[in-house]
């Protein structure tokens, strides 16, 4: 997948160049909104079940623990995870493939399901399409941690593994295609 790589590390480069000037922008919203700098990193499960710090934009103040005004639209346009470029940039990362999730799910995965380990995360996959809205969807849940367990993580397992058998460029491109389409 050298392939791959070569296309995440000069479309990384672009798209920071690019939108440089919008994280910018949104850190110093966010750093007044939150009232403390306004990127933050947080430990997720990388690729071999490695953990690396991704770089998000802040989107709750660390006072109230509440997502603020700023925050909700930082998470609704995704622009919070702008830069996640860097990430791919630096190779922990790609622009496809499964979100690195938090300790406690990927890297507790076994048997066949360990696979989706092999693949590097990604800014974009397709259960990230089908659960864009996962957060609200689990707000109207009585239990969403349970609905997330047994509902939703297995799905995006599902849907993994499904990508890991049948990843190639062309796939990669239909899913940035439908990302930006979304």
């Amino acid at each position: 997948m050298i392939l791959k790589r070569i296309f995440d590390f000069i479309a990384s480069l672009v798209s920071i160049f690019l939108f440089f000037w919008i994280i910018l922008i949104c850190i110093i919203i966010a750093s007044i909104d939150t009232k403390s700098f306004g990127l933050f990193l947080q430990n997720r499960i990388g690729q071999h079940g490695k953990k690396f710090k991704i770089f998000k934009i802040k989107s709750m103040n660390d006072t109230t623990k509440e997502v603020s005004a700023f925050g909700n639209f930082l998470r609704r346009s995704k622009l919070d995870e702008l830069p996640q470029l860097l990430n791919i940039l630096l190779g922990q990362m790609s622009f496809v493939g499964p979100r690195p999730d938090v300790p406690g799910y990927y890297d507790k995965l076994k048997g066949e399901e360990r696979k989706i380990l092999e693949l590097k995360p990604g800014l974009t996959s397709e259960a990230s399409i089908k659960y864009a809205h996962e957060e609200e969807v689990l707000n109207q849940k009585e239990n969403p941690l349970e609905y997330n367990d047994t509902i939703i993580f297995p799905d995006k397992i599902k849907m993994n593994l499904e990508y890991y058998y049948k990843q190639s460029i062309l796939v990669d491109l239909q899913i940035l295609v439908k990302t930006i389409f979304r």
